[in-house]
């Protein structure tokens, strides 16, 4: 277990950066489960969940027992006349204060939320892929990696988006399984054809029949998700195991952030989100204890 890097996620306990996504649980109890879990290591979440100030955040996951990989950041990247990398700016020193190592970009709509977006041209499409590999260079210089985010509602979500940004871009991407598959992306697929490209990933596992409902129009991606769309790893419609033993064939070193995005209504009463956290580390460790040959 020791060959891979394991992390979590805020959202697997319903804390996003989309304005009414659901009730937002507190950092203690969410930091403290994640702990409990078995986890080490976690993206820090949307801004305002956890301090800005890097000595204070630092601080706040040392009390955990918890370390930063890094987090998501939605950037425009599309529009010619606002430039992206200043603003990102503040956020990579925060990460070089803190150590982390990632900055996962998805290439924001300039709307809130994930359910529309619109349709680029060529000159805005030059424009997104130009700031890609600036802002790539400018993590660079920090000595963070910036990967790009394939992500529903965003500019980069079909399979022919993924791969005009691959043959347009050199930025590295972070596999998310589940944002690729409701996108139209097989990530075995991707995983086949470009492994070396991938130096980050989201494993989540998806109810296929609810991501068809997505794709097809009749719900959108948040009502999706509120109705479950996710489900802990190994119990979906995407082949977990499959992707995380070629990507550790192919050499990956990254870390495997578990994201299983869920809304909640109100505060849970009993163990809540953290249940399906347990079910998916498990699953994890059985797929590397298999990969080592012992017993699972």
């Amino acid at each position: 277990m020791s060959a891979i890097r394991i992390a979590g996620a805020p959202i697997s306990w319903g804390v996003c950066e989309v304005p009414g996504w659901g009730y937002q649980i507190p950092a203690d109890r969410v930091l403290t489960e994640m702990r409990g879990a078995g986890l080490t290591a976690t993206e820090v979440g949307p801004e305002g969940f956890l301090p800005t100030e890097p000595a204070e955040l630092a601080h706040t996951l040392q009390r955990h027992g918890l370390t930063s990989v890094g987090g998501f950041a939605p950037v425009l990247l599309h529009e010619r006349d606002h430039d992206p990398v200043p603003g990102i700016g503040p956020l990579l020193d925060a990460f070089v204060a803190i150590r982390a190592e990632v900055l996962v970009l998805a290439a924001a709509t300039g709307s809130e939320g994930y359910d529309s977006r619109p349709i680029l041209n060529d000159d805005q499409w030059t424009t997104l892929l130009l700031n890609l590999d600036r802002l790539h260079a400018a993590a660079d210089s920090r000595g963070i990696r910036a990967v790009l985010h394939p992500h529903v509602g965003t500019m980069i979500e079909k399979r022919d988006e993924v791969f005009r940004v691959l043959d347009g871009s050199s930025i590295p991407l972070c596999l998310d399984t589940g944002h690729l598959l409701i996108g139209g992306t097989d990530p075995v697929e991707l995983v086949t054809v470009a492994s070396e490209r991938i130096t980050h990933a989201h494993l989540k596992d998806v109810s296929l029949p609810l991501a068809a409902q997505v794709q097809s129009g009749e719900l959108t991606y948040t009502e999706a998700v509120a109705r479950g769309m996710y489900t802990p790893l190994g119990t979906g419609d995407v082949d977990i195991s499959s992707v995380v033993n070629q990507l550790l064939d192919a050499g990956f070193e990254g870390w495997f952030v578990l994201e299983q995005d869920t809304i909640l209504s109100e505060e849970p009463s009993g163990e809540g989100p953290v249940r399906d956290v347990v079910a998916s580390v498990e699953y994890l460790r059985d797929i590397v204890r298999l990969r080592a040959g012992a017993p699972s």
